[in-house]
């Protein structure tokens, strides 16, 4: 079976999940009518292709998963201490990261992670040049800074190791044309691409 067909039996499997959790009850009819209805919106309503370059390694997911976790409780806390603290409001500001990740679908996961840790969220995205423009709560000290490019550097080596092994990367025609892209706009005129506030 192929990697994309694994991603529609998927698909399907999750669509009759919801189904069914929707109705509240697991019974033979509650399941038939969600592959009805699974079928339904995945013929009339199909999402755009997204290819399935790399591999899902469980162990590393389940790291990911609790790293996330992690960073959501810390970042929630040190939110809420910014919100009642007897001090003026945070310095905030805008700090740029090249990503390394390969894969759109992987990006958008690890862009949608950032944007549910309090304090942190992605206002522009050059998916050619994976360069991302980030509004911080808390860039008042250098500390702050090097602490946020850390919890970063973190979360993205925890999603390649997850999703993007080099040893299980099949990069789709489609992938490699937007990397050619990628660097022939880097090439004519990128600014340099570093970390940087």
């Amino acid at each position: 079976m192929t990697r994309s067909g694994i991603v529609q039996i998927g698909a399907l499997a999750w669509l009759t999940l919801v189904w069914v959790a929707l109705w509240g009850s697991v019974t033979p009819g509650n399941i038939v009518a969600g592959l009805a209805v699974a079928v339904t919106i995945m013929v009339l309503l199909p999402l755009p292709h997204v290819p399935v370059e790399g591999r899902v390694h469980l162990l590393s997911l389940l790291k990911l998963l609790g790293v996330v976790i992690m960073y959501t409780a810390q970042s929630s806390i040190q939110v809420s201490w910014l919100a009642i603290r007897p001090s003026p409001p945070p310095v905030t500001g805008v700090l740029r990261h090249q990503f390394s990740i390969k894969s759109d679908l992987v990006l958008t996961l690890c862009i949608d992670v950032m944007n549910n840790i309090p304090g942190t969220m992605v206002i522009e995205l050059d998916q050619a040049r994976r360069i991302a423009y980030i509004h911080v709560l808390d860039v008042g000290s250098e500390k702050s800074v090097q602490q946020f490019y850390r919890t970063i550097h973190r979360l993205e080596s925890l999603f390649i190791d997850a999703f993007e092994r080099d040893s299980d990367w099949k990069p789709s025609p489609w992938h490699a044309n937007g990397t050619a892209a990628a660097e022939a706009s880097s090439a004519t005129g990128g600014a340099d691409t570093e970390d940087k506030p």
